[in-house]
Formats: structure tokens, C-alpha cells, sequence
């Protein structure tokens, strides 16, 4: 039986957790990096599908290749931030399916239907980049989500040669609290659920 986890993990991965657009100049090391991809990847997908695929952005030639995709504040934001993650899709995700999900052979149903594949590998790579940004900050970092970018340009830059499309793009590393903005408002339990 799972027993609810303590108040104090809820704060860090939720109530008191911000979205960073300042960065502290704190390297983060790439096993930590790993160990966010590693504890991420158990979250759940569609037949075990995790077609979510990262590009860890964190050499100053790689973050100039990133920087004409973004838009307005973004490029200061991911000039600054230690390691800038493209959330991307394999939109061939259905080829390892053979691995991840052995007791039926689901990969025909995917090759032969590219609107479906495609649909699956976006909503579960978006399923697979929440749980990135939950896995981070549970290992002490902090995140900062964003969309402010051309998906062509960065599927251009990083990925023509591969079968991986851009999803959105999240900056971590140790957020400066001292600029963080006041938290935004969120809608109320009435206001955004039902229960039939």
C-alpha cells in the first residue's frame, strides 16, 4: 500500500517549487543529468512507449546553436541557465517497442498509422517532460519550462539527421530565488474539475 509522501517533499515538488528564469553560476554535473533522465523515465506512457528523447544543451557552441531558435527574454534566459534540455519525441519510437512493451507486438499498428504515431509520441513525450521537471526538482534542481522558441529552426539545428522532433525546451540548474517573480495565481479545484 503507498502511504502519501511528506509535506515537506510536496513543497519542494510542488507548493514551493517556482518556474526559474534567473541561474546561479552552479555547474551541474552531467551525472547529475543522468540521474534526472534515470528517475524521470519510470513515469508511465501509452504500451510503455517513453518516446521521449533529451538534447542536454550545456557547451557554450551548442547554446549558440540553440540561440536563434528562441524568442524575446528566452535567449538571456538560456544564455544564463547551466544546462538548457530539448524535450523531444523519436517520432520511430514504436522501433524499440519490441523492448519496452514485449507481450504484444504493437509496432505495425504505429508504422502503419504516421497521424497516430505522431499524436502518441507528443502527448507521452509531454507526459515524459513533466516528469522530467518533477524528477529534477526532486534531486535538488530547479526548472524552468518554456515554448518560446521556433521548433523548426532547433529541429534544424540539433536533430536533421535523426528521427527526433523538438517538444519545448527547459532550462535547469540552481535558480536564483532572489529574482524570482511573485507566483502566479491558479484556478480553484471548482473551477477547473468536475465529478460525475
Amino acid at each position: 500500500m503507498n502511504t502519501p509522501i511528506s509535506m515537506e517533499a510536496m513543497r519542494q515538488l510542488f507548493t514551493d517549487a517556482h518556474t526559474h528564469h534567473a541561474w546561479l553560476d552552479k555547474e551541474v554535473s552531467d551525472e547529475l543529468l543522468r540521474e534526472v533522465y534515470n528517475l524521470a523515465k519510470w513515469g508511465p506512457t501509452s504500451a510503455n512507449s517513453s518516446p521521449m528523447r533529451i538534447l542536454y544543451v550545456k557547451s557554450k557552441a551548442a547554446k549558440e546553436k540553440l540561440l536563434p531558435a528562441l524568442m524575446g527574454s528566452n535567449i538571456e534566459q538560456v544564455r544564463a541557465a547551466p544546462v538548457t534540455a530539448i524535450i523531444s519525441h523519436d517520432q520511430k519510437f514504436f522501433e524499440r517497442l519490441n523492448v519496452l512493451f514485449p507481450t504484444f507486438d504493437m509496432r505495425p499498428l504505429f508504422a502503419s498509422n504516421p497521424a497516430m504515431s505522431e499524436q502518441t509520441a507528443f502527448r507521452n513525450s509531454s507526459l515524459q517532460g513533466a516528469y522530467f521537471i518533477l524528477a529534477a526538482r526532486a534531486l535538488g534542481l530547479d526548472a524552468g519550462p518554456m515554448s518560446g522558441f521556433d521548433n523548426t529552426k532547433v529541429d534544424q539545428a540539433f536533430f536533421a539527421d535523426s528521427t527526433w522532433k523538438s517538444n519545448f525546451i527547459c532550462n535547469i540548474g540552481y535558480g536564483d530565488a532572489a529574482k524570482l517573480h511573485p507566483r502566479g495565481p491558479r484556478l480553484s479545484f471548482d473551477e477547473a474539475c468536475l465529478i460525475e
